[in-house]
């Protein structure tokens, strides 16, 4: 019996013991398991903050892409020269940027010198990977911002628990293209209901208007941007009288039927005010866009008639678009014209009352943001002063 009670002393003093030992093992394991769970969890919020980072980095950049290639349109269409044109869309582009921040810091964009985070010129195709460049034979016009987060800009992306591994932040730079096609080689149709192409079914011949964009030409009447008014005197921009002074090529202007053969009064009324509609295109029976070979045939009428000087008067100060042919060929309502560009004008002045000689509508070059654009290729000049809205490019 003493026996018996000696052993089962002893083996519960080795139970004990041995339970003492697994309970300290555990100890050990739940401590390492719970330092493996912190440094995953500020692992993981370190890596969420870098990703949230980059959410309002990217939201920066493109804002701030836009605003400059918006920009570019806005000192465009208000006849601003080269250097004026990119201080506006720098500061555009800057003041962009600085409301939203990054971080809850404000970022700024360096303009200075060969390191600029905004880049001002041209792309040859939609495309993010695209160089901005120079040429302005690329069919858009584009600007790209860079936003940087480093040591010498704007400060690294703070990193939290990362410090306790010797990493205090991460840099962080992140870029957005917006652009704008240029180079436009005709007009889908608009959308039934919607506003009509601002398109005017009146032809210019070729000859003047490159004499025009060279110099050639009166600086009569002066466009005032900040109140869109036309008054007497210069603003450095020639103008071109679009009335038909005569008959043959080059001289001879006209009216050209967009929609249904021998457009009337009404309809050119309606078109000059409200644009081309979606019906109209339908009744010219064939795409408002330069073929391949840059080429495209439109009817023609007798000309521009008195019977619309109200309507035109109606827009003085305001753009628009109109044809540009090579050839014409036929008199009167059995006139075709090929039609070899497409090119913004504003209406500047219209007297079509009195004798032949005293009539004019004055029409000066000038950019147009321009709805249902087809863009055109590298190969050729398809239109000038017309653009399409802004789009990020992706």
């Amino acid at each position: 019996m003493m026996k018996y009670s000696v052993c089962n002393r002893h083996q519960r003093a080795m139970r004990s013991r041995e339970a003492k030992r697994r309970k300290g093992a555990a100890i050990i394991l739940a401590a390492f398991l719970m330092a493996v769970l912190v440094s995953m969890l500020a692992l993981s919020i370190d890596i969420g903050y870098i990703a949230a980072t980059k959410a309002e980095a990217r939201r920066t950049v493109d804002a701030a892409a836009l605003a400059g290639a918006w920009q570019t349109l806005d000192s465009l269409q208000q006849n601003a020269n080269s250097e004026g044109m990119i201080a506006d869309v720098n500061s555009a582009a800057m003041n962009m940027a600085s409301l939203n921040t990054v971080c809850n810091l404000a970022p700024s964009l360096s303009v200075t010198g060969q390191n600029t985070d905004i880049s001002i010129g041209y792309l040859a195709a939609l495309d993010s990977s695209a160089s901005v460049v120079s040429d302005p034979n690329n069919p858009y016009r584009a600007v790209r911002v860079r936003l940087r987060k480093s040591e010498a800009s704007n400060g690294q992306v703070p990193l939290f628990f990362a410090k306790f591994f010797g990493q205090s932040g991460r840099d962080l730079t992140i870029e957005s293209t917006a652009a704008t096609a240029i180079q436009v080689k005709g007009f889908n149709s608009p959308a039934s209901g919607a506003s009509g192409l601002d398109l005017l079914p009146f032809a210019l011949d070729e000859q003047t208007w490159l004499a025009l964009l060279n110099g050639t030409g009166t600086d009569s009447y002066k466009f005032t941007s900040s109140n869109s008014s036309v008054t007497s005197g210069s603003d450095g921009i020639k103008e071109v009288n679009l009335y038909p002074q005569g008959t043959g090529s080059p001289g001879n202007r006209g009216t050209v039927d967009i929609g249904g053969a021998n457009n009337s009064t009404c309809d050119l009324s309606r078109q000059i005010v409200y644009g081309i509609s979606s019906q109209d295109l339908i009744d010219l029976g064939k795409p408002l866009i330069l073929g391949d070979n840059g080429t495209m045939t439109l009817n023609g009428d007798t000309g521009i008639s008195a019977g619309v000087k109200d309507e035109l008067a109606s827009i003085i100060g305001q753009t628009r678009i109109i044809p540009i042919f090579s050839t014409v060929t036929g008199n009167g309502n059995n006139a075709n014209y090929t039609i070899v560009r497409w090119v913004g004008i504003r209406v500047m002045a219209v007297k079509l009352t009195g004798s032949m000689s005293s009539k004019y509508l004055m029409v000066q070059p000038a950019s147009v943001i321009a709805r249902n654009t087809v863009i055109g290729d590298t190969s050729r000049a398809w239109s000038n002063s017309i653009y399409s809205p802004v789009v990020l490019v992706k």
